[in-house]
């Protein structure tokens, strides 16, 4: 199985947060499962880290680096077919970083694991 992480349960899930369900912990955990990020992802944790919103242990992109190799996470990256979908999608979601992840979803054919119900709106399959 493939799957693809939200933000937020990439942050919860490397600083061991009780946020994190236990549903989430054990799909990502589970050694069968292809684990990806995408890169709207890495790009909302860096936005959010250089306007004092997230902060690690050491500096951003060598501690996200560390954790995609500790976690076997794969990069997903952000390509033309990506952002055409976006211009397809309704606006149920507003926020751009959560949107080309509901697109990359849709194109991709993964199922995302998050909290936000909202993807729900967009007829994708969600864990939680």
């Amino acid at each position: 199985m493939k799957i693809l992480l939200d933000t937020h349960t990439f942050i919860w899930y490397i600083t061991d947060s009780p946020q994190l369900s236990q549903n989430a912990k054990q799909l990502i955990e589970n050694e069968n499962t292809e684990k990806l990020l995408s890169l709207a992802s890495v790009w909302e944790m860096g936005i959010k880290h250089s306007i004092g919103k997230l902060n690690f242990s050491r500096p951003f992109m060598e501690f996200i680096k560390e954790q995609l190799v500790i976690t076997n996470i794969g990069l997903l990256g952000i390509d033309f077919e990506h952002i055409e979908v976006i211009t397809t999608l309704p606006l149920h979601h507003r926020d751009p970083f959560d949107r080309i992840i509901i697109a990359q979803a849709i194109l991709e054919g993964i199922p995302v694991i998050g909290a936000d119900g909202m993807f729900d709106a967009y007829g994708i399959t969600r864990f939680w």
